[in-house]
């Protein structure tokens, strides 16, 4: 199954907080959604599950519309939202069997349901507690609960790990993979770059409403970009080495880190190559010559220019 996003674009008076946005999920695929505050991330989940209309453009599953058919979205997709349960009064099992009702299932069914999702989301032992209760990590468990009510193809989730602490987090990440293995595409906004890094199987980076990269983490952190950190450990003298080296094409902010030279090179892997023909050609002896690896981090510092509209 496939959730089509197709030219996208959402219009607020003079303001283009989403512009011709397109890309897709897939089911079982786990994608990072990352951009700098009000880069229009949520007003793209807000769309896709069916909360606000598109000013323009298709979301898509498997080919059919959801925007003129958003029962369809309401039926496959679960959203869970940045914002936590706010009902104090309600009870976490009061809570979901609400939700289970909304979703007009019946009773017998739903006492299991309701039952079987509180299990899966370690809510078992704090069923009969008061929502007002509930620390954040528990509260966002009792959202993911709830979006999974109806048992939906998609999961898009809005920051689920804001204010978690390190213990939730890792639950969370543990629930994450579970569900991508029952077969779930999700969608997960997130700043939190180095744990999207370890979950997700890609990524995508928008900023101010516009896509800068979508791919695997693979691709997105591999394939070149204007500045790459180049490590180099010479034999001899660091400050003649330095003085040296930073007169050579492509080298930028050098500095010396212990017993290495770090800087940014502005270029290919064939003008990497040239570089280290030129270094040897000089007589300069070297035992070290790599790149350092990129990172999701480093790729996101390197493409955005922290902007907002």
């Amino acid at each position: 199954m496939i959730l089509s996003v197709k030219n996208l674009c959402k219009n607020f008076g003079d303001t283009h907080a989403v512009k011709q946005l397109s890309f897709q999920l897939s089911d079982g695929d786990i994608t990072g959604f990352v951009g700098p505050n009000g880069a229009g991330k949520t007003t793209t989940l807000r769309m896709m599950a069916s909360i606000d209309e598109p000013t323009s453009g298709l979301i898509e599953i498997d080919g059919r519309s959801i925007i003129s058919n958003p029962e369809m979205a309401r039926e496959k997709i679960g959203f869970v939202p940045d914002t936590l349960p706010t009902q104090d009064d309600m009870t976490v099992f009061e809570y979901i069997d609400f939700f289970a009702r909304a979703y007009g299932i019946k009773p017998v069914r739903r006492r299991v349901l309701v039952n079987d999702l509180m299990e899966f989301t370690n809510l078992i032992g704090i069923r009969g507690k008061l929502l007002s209760a509930l620390s954040k990590g528990m509260k966002q468990r009792v959202s993911i609960a709830r979006a999974l009510i109806h048992d939906p193809s998609f999961i898009l989730m809005d920051e689920p790990a804001a204010g978690l602490d390190p213990r939730a987090r890792i639950e969370l990440r543990e629930l994450l993979r579970v569900l991508s293995r029952q077969g779930k595409g999700i969608l997960i906004s997130s700043h939190i770059l180095s744990e999207l890094s370890e979950i997700c199987s890609s990524t995508l980076i928008i900023e101010q409403g516009a896509m800068l990269k979508f791919g695997s983490i693979e691709e997105i952190t591999h394939n070149d970009v204007t500045h790459r950190r180049l490590i180099i450990r010479p034999l001899g003298l660091l400050e003649d080495f330095s003085n040296f080296l930073i007169l050579l094409p492509g080298v930028e902010n050098l500095v010396v880190n212990g017993k290495t030279v770090e800087f940014d090179f502005a270029g290919s892997d064939d003008d990497a190559f040239e570089l280290l023909k030129e270094i040897v050609a000089a007589g300069r002896k070297i035992t070290e010559f790599r790149f350092r690896q990129q990172n999701l981090e480093s790729v996101f510092m390197n493409i955005t220019k922290g902007e907002v509209q």
